[in-house]
């Protein structure tokens, strides 16, 4: 996959202190990687709970658990950023 990719990372709503909303504090992590690596990174809100899914090109290319994404940071220590970022560069 080029650098200049265009990443839509579609992210819904989970429970947090008895609150149910769609937040992107945990979607940092994935942003900032995808970021450095030369990719455009767009936001999506679904309605799926507890879900975050990449699009390169309409295609679906990784999907995991918002709740076990890394809460803030960089997402250098994050296995699933990692995972993530690898589907993004093989994607066709």
């Amino acid at each position: 996959m080029p650098a200049n990719a265009n990443v839509y990372i579609h992210y819904g709503p989970y429970e947090s202190c008895s609150i149910v909303d769609n937040r992107e504090s945990r979607l940092k992590g994935l942003e900032t990687v995808l970021t450095r690596d030369g990719h455009a990174v767009n936001l999506v809100q679904i309605e799926d709970w507890n879900t975050v899914q990449l699009w390169v090109n309409g295609e679906l290319v990784y999907t995991c658990d918002i709740r076990d994404l890394d809460y803030g940071g960089d997402g250098q220590l994050d296995m699933l950023c990692g995972e993530a970022l690898e589907a993004v560069r093989k994607a066709f």
